[in-house]
């Protein structure tokens, strides 16, 4: 199955054109700048139009207005298609696929939680034998540098991926720390397409996963 991964689109969604085919697009959340409705609507309406098969997509730190609702209120005013997961699973096509918007604290954003056992309630619902994982932030220590040089990544959530090993890890948050990095066990992609200074320099993550 080929995928497209991308991430912290900010409302700048509609600048994107000629996008890749795949046959799943996965979004890994910062959709809007303040999470207002107007902001998360439109993303809806742009992702709905996208011409996949599957469209799967979390929330982020951005993404305020997720926090209102529980992931089956969102879930049912969905199209067709279209799977939002918070702390939550999918199994599309027998690949398993489980994402969460949470990141450690930092300035009182959506979906924060400090570091330690606050976080690692969350991370401890992440199931084994999982093909991808999908989280709005970065491990500790993988694509997770700052612009002024600070390691930022969860380290609770490092220590949960060793053990459990998926085939790939997908997140944002951390603009400057778009790429890939690849261990022996695990691929881990920073799909996000704005740079620091929210200018849209990247483009989107094509890959290939044996279903």
């Amino acid at each position: 199955m080929k995928i497209l991964f991308l991430s912290d689109t900010h409302e700048q969604h509609d600048k994107l054109t000629n996008l890749p085919t795949a046959d799943m697009i996965i979004h890994g959340g910062d959709i809007s700048n303040r999470g207002k409705k107007q902001e998360v609507d439109e993303f809806i309406d742009w992702f709905d139009g996208l011409d996949y098969k599957y469209k799967v997509f979390i929330a982020g730190n951005h993404d305020f207005y997720f926090e209102n609702y529980t992931w089956y209120e969102i879930q049912k005013r969905l199209p067709e298609g279209m799977y939002y997961l918070c702390n939550s699973a999918i199994e599309i096509e027998g690949i398993k696929i489980w994402g969460s918007p949470i990141t450690p604290w930092f300035l009182n954003w959506a979906f924060n939680r400090e570091r330690g056992e606050d976080i690692m309630k969350y991370w401890k619902q992440i199931p084994e034998q999982l093909d991808i994982l999908v989280t709005h932030g970065p491990p500790a220590g993988i694509r997770d540098r700052c612009k002024n040089g600070s390691i930022v990544g969860c380290e609770d959530l490092l220590s949960v991926i060793q053990r459990i090993k998926p085939k790939y890890h997908l997140f944002g948050h951390i603009h400057e720390g778009y790429g890939i990095t690849e261990s022996k066990y695990t691929t881990f992609i920073n799909g996000s397409i704005l740079n620091e200074n929210y200018q849209l320099v990247n483009e989107p993550v094509r890959f290939e996963i044996e279903k």
